[in-house]
């Protein structure tokens, strides 16, 4: 089968992470007259704010204030949405980072970091995908990060599990493509959010949350295999990964 013979135009959507600088401008992205939104998010205050304005938009919206580590409230959320109307794509968003500079993760933090990130991204999927599997058609995307190429020492639990979902997401796209599902994993570099305002040092090529949901809807309705921006970054990347680990270590080891 061709890959990008699936459905490019998607009528239900489901987003976790979804009131987050990506999240909330793909929502916005998505949002039209005959579209139903099911969001996802912990923090309540945004998500308000978020399905007022894709309502004004036209769209059928129902925002939840839900866990994605809670593996028990994710399946009644997520049954509840396909049974409300049948989930063309889910969209995993939800992800955290700790570490910086001047300080490293709390043994504490790397767990939770690997909790939303990897167990946030399987209870997603869990109950969705039989859904969909059963019914032959459908998408799913999962957000990686051009820093799942190689372990950095500010935040090296979110980077292995971005290389976790980089790895997961391939696989499951080979299995899952002989049954008319869609898997597409995103690879951004940065992007201007809450989460990299926060960062000390240079961001070159950080491109606005709007444009980087610009090119991510124009990913899903090509069905990549892999989402990778802004510009040359990732051929920056690449480039770094061909280096001996030595090299790259005086660069990015903590001083």
């Amino acid at each position: 089968m061709n890959p990008r013979n699936l459905n490019n135009r998607p009528s239900s959507i489901l987003i976790t992470g979804a009131a987050g600088g990506i999240g909330s401008a793909l929502t916005r992205a998505y949002a039209a007259p005959g579209m139903h939104l099911f969001l996802g998010d912990l923090d309540a205050r945004r998500m308000e704010a978020l399905t007022d304005i894709c309502r004004t938009m036209g769209a059928n919206v129902a925002g939840t204030v839900v866990d994605v580590t809670d593996r028990k409230a994710m399946a009644s959320w997520i049954t509840e949405a396909d049974t409300v109307k049948p989930l063309d794509m889910v969209i995993v968003l939800a992800g955290i980072s700790h570490g910086t500079i001047q300080q490293e993760e709390t043994p504490e933090e790397i767990r939770a970091v690997f909790a939303v990130n990897l167990d946030g991204m399987l209870n997603t999927l869990e109950p969705i995908l039989p859904r969909m599997r059963k019914r032959q058609r459908g998408q799913i995307a999962l957000m990686s990060s051009l820093a799942g190429f190689r372990g950095f020492a500010v935040a090296p639990s979110y980077c292995a599990s971005k290389s976790a979902i980089w790895a997961y997401a391939e696989g499951l796209r080979g299995r899952l493509l002989r049954e008319h599902i869609g898997v597409s994993v995103i690879i951004p570099g940065f992007v201007k959010t809450t989460l990299t305002d926060y960062n000390p040092y240079p961001m070159p090529f950080r491109i606005s949350a709007e444009r980087a949901a610009r090119i991510i809807k124009r990913g899903l309705a090509q069905n990549k295999a892999r989402i990778r921006f802004p510009g040359p970054f990732p051929a920056v990347v690449y480039l770094l990964s061909l280096l001996p680990p030595s090299w790259v270590d005086r660069f990015v080891t903590l001083k």
